[in-house]
């Protein structure tokens, strides 16, 4: 799905260089492509790079803002299924004919900035449950929803069978739409997100078997747990997030009189049950955005942002809910260096780590994502 430039530039030179130079390198390639280049950056990248993009936010909402831009290439400081994601969405078939055909190249810096979480439902693990699923209750009467967190065959296995993408922030309508077609949803890969929206619904953890996909038979489930269910989670969680513990949230409550616990709903249940707030990377944001000055606030998600609300409101007192320093690793191995020989290398004319999805994943991709889309404020 991803396809490799041969680089005019060798990285390990870019290595060796510090950041002053990375950084003036980055200004000058930037102003040599101009506007046919467009750097985008997610919430969790460090910030020696965010600082260079051109738009920040999350996966989803950076596509969706790339695709109505006129560009050539979009650099994606993010992660693999966020470039896949940008690739669906700036190539799909109505921006194409606009553009006369003529496709925007769209480059991951490192092509081993990967999602941990992704990385856990393979569409192969998926096809196999489905096939095992259907021993014991009808596939027809199941929605597959897929977290956009996931890879672009996931997406497009969605597409096929009558699925739909969620983001953390309309997890909750994505389910509600997918309950009024059939009796039981599929959800993958978090099971955290899954859980805590379902439970957040109405729903049991007796309703929701957890699918192991490593399991003997049935997920690891009895076959009743499965005939009662009403979601089937797939056992997958984000490496951050699952760091979070409620011993932590006690903590900061003792020593910080006051404090609001703000978490990620990728959080395990046992924090998003006692935290104050939970919500989507955009709704932390807002929420610190619009606290008043003094605000004390423990906040569950990503560290670089974590760091970077507290740099941005030095009127609140904002601290990193766990004692572990979690960032997303897969995030991180994006640098200025990997940035730099990127894009050196588009303007030589020879793009390197090009990351094209194949038409037909791409397609039924789009199916999911524009269900998703169509649902209102979706």
């Amino acid at each position: 799905m991803s396809t490799v430039s041969l680089a005019r530039f060798n990285f390990n030179d870019y290595r060796v260089l510090d950041n002053e130079t990375l950084n003036e390198r980055i200004r000058k390639a930037k102003q040599q492509l101009g506007s046919r280049l467009l750097i985008l950056g997610h919430h969790y990248q460090q910030d020696e790079v965010i600082e260079h993009a051109d738009l920040r936010g999350d996966s989803l909402q950076l596509s969706q803002m790339a695709a109505e831009r006129d560009c050539d290439y979009i650099v994606f400081c993010g992660v693999h299924f966020m470039a896949e994601t940008a690739d669906i969405v700036a190539n799909r078939p109505d921006r194409l004919e606009a553009r006369g055909g003529k496709r925007v190249t769209v480059v991951l810096p490192d092509l081993a900035a990967g999602c941990s979480m992704a990385d856990m439902a393979a569409i192969e693990q998926v096809e196999n449950a489905w096939d095992d699923l259907g021993e014991l209750i009808d596939t027809n009467d199941i929605t597959p929803v897929t977290y956009i967190n996931s890879a672009a065959s996931l997406k497009a296995f969605c597409g096929k069978h009558g699925g739909i993408v969620c983001t953390s922030s309309n997890a909750e309508q994505v389910i509600r739409w997918a309950f009024e077609r059939t009796s039981r949803v599929f959800f993958f890969p978090d099971q955290h997100l899954g859980r805590n929206t379902s439970l957040k619904m109405g729903m049991t953890n007796e309703q929701m078997p957890v699918w192991d996909p490593y399991a003997d038979s049935n997920g690891g489930n009895s076959a009743d747990a499965i005939l009662n269910s009403k979601v089937v989670l797939w056992k997958g969680h984000c490496s951050v997030h699952q760091m979070f513990r409620k011993e932590h949230v006690a903590a900061f409550r003792q020593q910080i009189p006051g404090i609001k616990i703000l978490v990620h709903p990728e959080c395990p249940q046992e924090v998003n049950d006692i935290a104050d707030l939970s919500g989507s990377t955009g709704y932390i944001i807002r929420t610190v955005k619009s606290a008043p000055a003094g605000s004390k606030w423990a906040i569950g998600t990503e560290l670089h942002l974590v760091n970077r609300l507290k740099k941005e409101h030095p009127e609140q007192e904002i601290h990193f809910l766990s004692p572990v320093m979690c960032m997303c690793a897969t995030m991180y191995r994006i640098d200025l260096a990997h940035l730099c020989w990127s894009l050196e290398n588009l303007i030589a004319g020879v793009p390197v780590n090009v990351i094209e999805v194949d038409p037909e994943t791409s397609r039924w991709s789009l199916v999911a994502l524009e269900r998703m889309l169509e649902l209102k404020g979706g």
